[in-house]
């Protein structure tokens, strides 16, 4: 994890500290605990590996089965670009373009300070299901943490921009476009500003590891995910006796 990623969460939940400290001071748990709950929001994915940036949308559905464990679906779809280099594939492929590239400057079809950057559009989906340990000791705020286990889906259409590099890219993929599916793993957690019992906010942050389009990339990436949105929550009180 780099040092921009851990910035970045740093920043994201300094709330979260306040959080604490004022939770601190709050001793009352929480008595209505809805058994079914629905967040959807904004999310910005981060992967520094490959200078990626994608923005798009967060859906969970939980099931709370107690009221320290819930079970729960998670879907987001984001979209962002970045540009592909020689340096991230794999080293056959980079000894093929290399020779290429030495090759077609001394012939002189290319300038000798040529270098390969493909700009590349990128949409990007993940499902996940699984648990959820929560912390529901005060009343505004709820606590959480989970494992990220799932799967992504990516399609990278890349945006030549001269002879060379969309040989190169119809070579690597002649149908105009890559997509891949792989799984992904990781952890995430967050909390709830519960407004009531039936709406709050919530903030939560992921950080799981792939490797998709491990065919054509030489390593896998860690991929931050921070998300922001209000939750719904409805059905039985489960703290109800």
């Amino acid at each position: 994890m780099s040092g921009k990623m851990l910035t970045r969460c740093i920043l994201f939940f300094w709330p979260a500290c306040l959080v604490l400290i004022f939770a601190s001071n709050v001793s009352a748990q929480q008595t209505d605990i809805k058994q079914l709950e629905i967040y959807s929001g904004f999310t910005y994915f981060e992967t520094p590996a490959f200078n990626l940036a994608e923005r798009g949308y967060h859906l969970q559905a939980g099931y709370n089965a107690r009221r320290w464990v819930g079970l729960g679906f998670d879907y987001s779809i984001v979209t962002g670009h970045n540009s592909l280099t020689t340096n991230l594939l794999t080293p056959a492929y980079q000894a093929q373009i290399d020779a290429l590239l030495a090759l077609l400057k001394e012939e002189g079809v290319i300038p000798p300070n040529y270098q390969l950057s493909v700009p590349t559009d990128n949409t990007t989906y993940t499902l996940a299901a699984g648990p959820q340990l929560v912390y529901r000791h005060y009343i505004p705020f709820t606590l959480f943490v989970r494992p990220s286990i799932g799967a992504i889906h990516e399609t990278a259409t890349p945006r030549p921009t001269d002879p060379v590099s969309t040989a190169i890219v119809m070579g690597l993929a002649p149908s105009g476009k890559k997509t891949d599916w792989t799984g992904f793993y990781g952890f995430g957690g967050g909390f709830d500003w519960n407004a009531t019992s039936h709406f709050g906010l919530r903030a939560q942050v992921d950080l799981v590891h792939n490797h998709l389009f491990s065919d054509l990339l030489e390593d896998g990436r860690w991929t931050t995910r921070l998300s922001i949105g209000p939750v719904f929550r409805f059905g039985r009180n489960i703290a109800a006796k």
